[in-house]
């Protein structure tokens, strides 16, 4: 299939972990003649991803441990731009995020409007909600957002979300390779985009919580927070000069 806009080499990127069930049908909602190649990033699945992967045509990279969520996102940055990069498209092999969407990510960076474009699922009212978004993690998701905002002086309707797609300026002008290894590690980097003054541009996606769509519990969500708290102290202690990090520099 002809790809849309050949003059930017697209790449999207799989992390998965036990995603066997929902490949397929993840893959068969990608718009392929938006994409020049996929990549699946495997951390260390339990079950047959990684076969079915290979056995569908991907370019597959497999951890030998698990090394977590945003220990799977630096390999899959770090390898798309290896293999030529202008844009990477983070896409869930979970099927949580619907890929269908994936042209709206794009064309804001194919345009050259932002550097960093992020699906939200709460830019549409009550949409979150409707695909199933538990009611503790919803009311958690906007006040962590709306403290993000506050601290960073963004205007994002949400933190959160997964579904992502990053100009390849955008991932070589940040230290994403210094980021945390765990869930963290997607609020790091928009930090790290504020300080660049780098453009992040929303578009609104939906979402579907359902049995097999990854979802991190209860005692992780508050780790996740917490962590979220830490990394907002560091920026302030880092805008007042009174600390460096190097992830930031």
């Amino acid at each position: 299939m002809p790809k849309l806009y050949p003059g930017k080499k697209i790449i999207a990127v799989l992390p998965a972990y036990n995603a066997e069930k929902t490949l397929e049908k993840t893959l068969n909602d990608i718009p392929r003649d938006w994409v020049d190649e996929i990549i699946l990033v495997d951390d260390a699945s339990r079950d047959g991803t990684v076969l079915l992967a290979k056995k569908l045509g991907l370019t597959v990279f497999a951890h030998p441990k698990n090394r977590g969520y945003g220990g799977n996102q630096k390999t899959c940055y770090t390898e798309a731009l290896k293999l030529g990069a202008d844009i990477a498209i983070m896409i869930h092999p979970d099927h949580q995020y619907d890929p269908r969407l994936v042209p709206d990510l794009l064309l804001p960076l194919i345009r050259g409007d932002a550097d960093a474009i992020f699906g939200s699922r709460m830019m549409r009212p009550g949409g979150a909600r409707a695909g199933g978004m538990p009611g503790w993690k919803y009311a958690a998701n906007i006040f962590l957002t709306q403290l993000e905002n506050l601290i960073l002086g963004l205007r994002l309707t949400e933190y959160h979300s997964g579904f992502r797609a990053y100009s390849r300026q955008a991932l070589e002008t940040v230290n994403f390779m210094d980021n945390s290894d765990d869930f963290v590690f997607d609020t790091e980097i928009i930090i790290q985009l504020k300080i660049k003054n780098l453009r992040i541009q929303e578009v609104p996606i939906s979402t579907k919580y359902f049995k097999g769509a990854s979802m991190i519990g209860l005692k992780r969500s508050v780790i996740y927070g917490l962590s979220i708290l830490k990394n907002l102290g560091q920026y302030i202690l880092f805008r007042l000069g009174l600390k460096k990090y190097k992830k930031f520099e």
